[in-house]
């Protein structure tokens, strides 16, 4: 549901959001919005829904469309308006007080109260509902001793004194909590519909209400299409133009270009192959994207020579160092993505005493760049150490043209510069690649990760020993100490905690955790008529609420 990658986010993050032309279709536009119903957008998804339920969605591109939070997404990841009329945080930084907007509503037309959201929160850390982004309420008080089945989701930290006064108590405060509350995770759910829809709960678009500016329809569970239609319930109905929003599963990219070449459609994302021919033209656009893109090592494979290769620090670093980053973007991918610096990308944050750019800063000389020498020394001594000549690994990656390509290169490369390896590539469907994955059933992965939201902890945060994304397990005492100390300890430290996460980074590359590939930019071909469209690197990164078709 969301570009969101591990690979998956990462990409695991799915979906492939194509804006689409204005038709003659008509549509339920009896809102106050300022536009006629012809403002119909049809977009292109590469892949189909997997869930609509906020609890249990492994990504959320597309939702914050049909999902909104205390805040909202706007410009430049800075969160704007949504639910909450207000919100005050006490001068110890651990209680945040929000009042809910009397005029707030799901489509259905029930009351959005501050108990919708008690109950929201409290489902999803519940044990059983198996949400894979639970994580992310770590810091609210019990919220880790909740989802781990030690205490009753009752004792979360949230309170609701009254139908508009929603409290959120936090063990230590967190710095990024506002930017947080845009997540469309954090939306409220009602429990009236949950009860009255009991296993059929969301499980098509009708048995599901909604709280953003647009609500879902025609969405079966398993179909490759669904709308987004105009939310008259919407508490601010009167800045939403569009009347309706269609999707459709398209998986081949020639699909998408022709249907935009033929005016169906008003944006199209470009694969690799596509761009060459496209760079020169006047549509043409780069669109960034908070995504790294990494090898994830299987420090529990269940190979046990690759486990020992695995676990052993130069043959990671080696591995590292063999992949000329370089030549793969240039010459394998061809799009505009860059060079890593390390595995939080760029434009994630800003040193609070100098303004230099967290990758800037964190970047450690002669981690994630190419050294044929280096990399051959240290796979020779790497092997010595666990007593190999020989290494045979698989490389899993999905099936996608793109990381079809990509691990051709790393099997080829890999196989040139480090003798005795040998590397049995895996390209499979997304779906299948990402169980896999979650089930540490690879021994190296072509993974990734995209931000929830602006800021480098949301990257950290999944190379910690207990998240549910750090695939390859590895773990780092010294690692997690300081990913904690910067969401707790030291958050109300703005300096002391970039200390932590400039750490943390750079431990990342030393230890090879990882290896960095590159940081993704995306290419489309988009109808300059297309206005309002807000994008953010991070999060919800395709916002539609002020999006118009000009004419």
């Amino acid at each position: 549901m969301k570009k969101r990658w591990i690979i998956p986010t990462t990409l695991a993050a799915g979906l492939v959001l194509v804006l689409a032309g204005c038709g003659n279709q008509s549509s339920d536009n009896s809102g106050s919005g300022s536009l006629a119903s012809d403002q119909v957008l049809n977009l292109s998804a590469d892949a189909p829904l997997d869930t609509i339920d906020i609890a249990k969605a492994t990504g959320y591109g597309q939702t914050g469309n049909v999902f909104e939070s205390l805040y909202r997404l706007g410009k430049n990841g800075t969160p704007i308006a949504g639910l909450a009329s207000s919100g005050k945080v006490s001068k110890d930084g651990k209680t945040w007080t929000f009042k809910i907007r009397k005029n707030a509503k799901f489509s259905n037309g029930q009351k959005i109260t501050a108990k919708d959201f008690v109950y929201s929160w409290q489902r999803t850390l519940n044990p059983n509902t198996k949400s894979q982004y639970a994580y992310l309420f770590s810091g609210i008080q019990n919220a880790d001793k909740i989802n781990s089945g030690k205490l009753s989701p009752s004792k979360l930290g949230v309170s609701a004194p009254d139908s508009q006064t929603f409290v959120v108590h936090l063990d230590e405060p967190i710095a990024y909590f506002k930017a947080l509350m845009t997540y469309p995770l954090f939306s409220p759910v009602s429990k009236k519909v949950v009860d009255k829809y009991g296993s059929k709960y969301a499980t098509t678009s009708k048995y599901m209400v909604y709280t953003g500016p647009f609500k879902m329809t025609g969405w079966s569970g398993t179909n490759d299409h669904w709308s987004f239609v105009k939310n008259n319930q919407y508490w601010d109905k009167s800045k939403v133009k569009l009347s309706k929003i269609n999707y459709s599963v398209n998986e081949n990219p020639s699909t998408v270009v022709s249907l935009y070449q033929s005016k169906k459609l008003d944006m199209a994302q470009l694969s690799s192959a596509q761009i060459k021919n496209f760079k020169s033209n006047s549509d043409y656009q780069t669109v960034p994207y908070s995504i790294t893109r990494f090898l994830a090592f299987n420090f529990k494979s269940s190979n046990a020579k690759v486990r020992k290769a695995m676990n052993n620090k130069h043959i990671r670093q080696a591995i590292s160092l063999a992949v000329d980053r370089k030549q793969l973007i240039n010459k394998v991918i061809g799009d505009a993505s860059t060079t890593p610096k390390g595995f939080v990308p760029t434009d994630l944050g800003k040193d609070p005493k100098t303004g230099k750019d967290f990758a800037d800063e964190a970047y450690v000389k002669d981690t994630v760049n190419y050294n044929s020498a280096e990399a051959k020394k240290l796979w020779k001594q790497g092997m010595k150490e666990i007593g190999e000549k020989t290494l045979d690994a698989t490389l899993m990656s999905t099936n996608d043209a793109d990381d079809k390509n990509i691990s051709e290169y790393f099997q080829v490369q890999l196989q040139k510069e480090l003798s005795g390896m040998k590397v049995n590539l895996e390209n499979i469907p997304s779906k299948v690649a990402y169980s896999r994955a979650d089930k540490g059933d690879f021994d190296i992965y072509v993974s990734g990760w995209g931000a929830d939201f602006t800021d480098p902890i949301s990257h950290l945060q999944v190379l910690q020993s207990n998240s549910g994304y750090n695939y390859g397990k590895w773990s780092n005492s010294e690692y997690d100490q300081l990913v904690k100390n910067a969401q707790n300890k030291d958050a109300n430290d703005k300096n002391k905690r970039w200390e932590d996460m400039i750490k943390a980074d750079q431990l990342v590359v030393k230890q090879a955790a990882i290896a960095p590939l590159y940081q993704t930019n995306y290419s489309f071909l988009v109808n300059p008529k297309l206005k309002g469209v807000i994008h953010n690197t991070a999060g919800t990164q395709w916002n539609y609420k002020t999006a118009y078709i000009e004419k």
